[in-house]
């Protein structure tokens, strides 16, 4: 029998139902147990970007304008992201005075705005200002922009003064992306939006910032690998002390120059 490979090798578990997902690098990323809800999730995103890839290069070779665009977006949202048409879509939500195209609904509260544009029409600033705007006024932290190809979700914090947050940036067509769009789009499904994993994301994405980033570069934790990395890498066995030599090397020499200046 041959030997197993590195990867193999380093996700081995003695679990029966752990699942080793392959990225589009060729690499294994050992996950443990998927929840049976996910993996149903994954199989019908992955089947719909598939479906649809044909009748969006359709949309575009004719550069079909905004209310066609609506036709395709509106079956995706349904077939490849789980929201029922009739129960959790609502066309032309009417907010002050105005609309926007779409508004989901999970549990009975709008949950976010969908902003659709023509298919070849880019999705630009201007888009997500007034969407941003309806989203104050209607207490939705979630905006949706797409144009069939491209899908951006926006979180619009409460207060009508800060920015947006883009926690999503997907485009269906990109070359050699298909495993790419469905680990990213996959947060916006219905069921994961209900498990919290959209929100676990935004989170992720704002802790990628430089303030969270300092304070886990300081975490015993990270303190703790680097001295054993340098242990391995220098051969030395440590002394009273060098946990603090560390951390002043990083405060130093490390997050003043690089993160905080």
């Amino acid at each position: 029998m041959s030997e197993p490979t590195v990867h193999e090798a380093e996700f081995e578990s003695p679990d029966t139902e752990a699942t080793q997902v392959m990225t589009r690098t060729g690499e294994y990323i050992y996950q443990g147990p998927v929840p049976q809800w996910e993996a149903q999730a994954r199989d019908r995103l992955a089947a719909a970007i598939d479906h649809f890839s044909s009748p969006l290069a359709d949309l575009l070779e004719r550069d079909a304008n905004e209310g066609d665009t609506r036709f395709l977006v509106t079956d995706f949202l349904s077939d490849g992201l789980g929201y029922d048409k009739y129960g959790s879509l609502t066309t032309e939500y009417r907010t002050k005075g105005e609309s926007v195209d779409y508004g989901i609904r999970i549990g009975g509260d709008v949950f976010a705005f969908i902003e659709v544009k023509a298919c070849r029409q880019s999705l630009d600033a201007r888009n997500l200002r007034q969407a941003k705007l309806h989203a104050v006024d209607e207490s939705v932290e979630w905006v949706v922009l797409t144009n069939g190809r491209t899908w951006q979700v926006h979180h619009c914090p409460p207060d009508a003064e800060t920015g947006t947050d883009l926690v999503l940036d997907v485009d269906l067509l990109a070359e050699g992306g298909r495993e790419f769009a469905v680990s990213a789009l996959f947060h916006l499904t219905q069921e994961a939006v209900e498990h919290g994993r959209l929100e676990d994301l935004r989170k992720w994405r704002a802790a990628l910032s430089p303030e969270p980033l300092v304070e886990i570069l300081r975490s015993g934790a990270v303190i703790d690998a680097v001295r054993h990395e340098m242990r391995r890498r220098t051969g030395h066995l440590g002394h009273l002390g060098d946990t603090e030599e560390i951390l002043r090397a990083l405060n130093e020499g490390v997050i003043s120059r690089r993160v905080t200046s």
